[in-house]
């Protein structure tokens, strides 16, 4: 809810109003270590209340998570637009390799996630992901450093590349070389 009313410059509540019910998750994005909200008619916020204590939810101390969240939920707009940023520039940078292993649609990247496109029939997403995560000796030689990037395999021929507030410029930089040195080994 949040990355996409940042992207589209309106408040969350004019995203909100075409739904019965709302749940928003305070951690990754909004920099919370725990949390969510839900949101919705009376009836139902009562049931989802019911529902979690009979399965033995709760919390003690929930005020420090709830500072926490407050805190994400000021500074929203300018952490999610970096975030934005960050995801924009590694699909520009993929979409500059020009590679024959993996496209991103530019126009499809609106928030904090890329999806990827993996062209041929090798590698799988789930094993460029895999080549992605490992460091190789010959890559440390080649770069002067070991960079590990985690994606997710999201269907047959696509992976998803997903930004928050723990995820620099820099990160982002490396992320983007990483791939391209990996496209370039699978493509030798």
């Amino acid at each position: 809810l949040m990355n996409a009313a940042v992207a589209q410059g309106v408040e969350p509540a004019q995203i909100a109003q075409h739904c019965d019910s709302v749940s928003l998750c305070f951690s990754k994005g909004l920099g919370a270590p725990a949390g969510a909200v839900l949101a919705g008619s009376r009836q139902f916020v009562a049931e989802a209340w019911r529902v979690r204590k009979l399965l033995g939810g709760g919390m003690r101390q929930a005020g420090v998570l709830a500072a926490a969240a407050l805190l994400g939920l000021q500074h929203t707009e300018g952490t999610l637009s970096r975030d934005h940023e960050h995801a924009r520039s590694f699909a520009e940078g993929i979409h500059a390799l020009d590679s024959p292993l993996c496209s991103v649609n530019l126009a499809a990247v609106e928030t904090n996630i890329v999806m990827v496109n993996v062209q041929g029939a090798w590698p799988s997403p789930a094993e460029l992901c895999d080549r992605l995560r490992a460091v190789s000796e010959e890559e440390e030689a080649e770069s002067g450093q070991a960079v590990s990037v985690l994606l997710l395999p999201w269907s047959a021929r696509t992976l998803r590349a997903v930004w928050h507030r723990d995820v620099s410029a820099r990160d982002t930089e490396l992320a983007r070389r990483k791939l391209e040195f990996v496209a370039r080994k699978c493509q030798e």
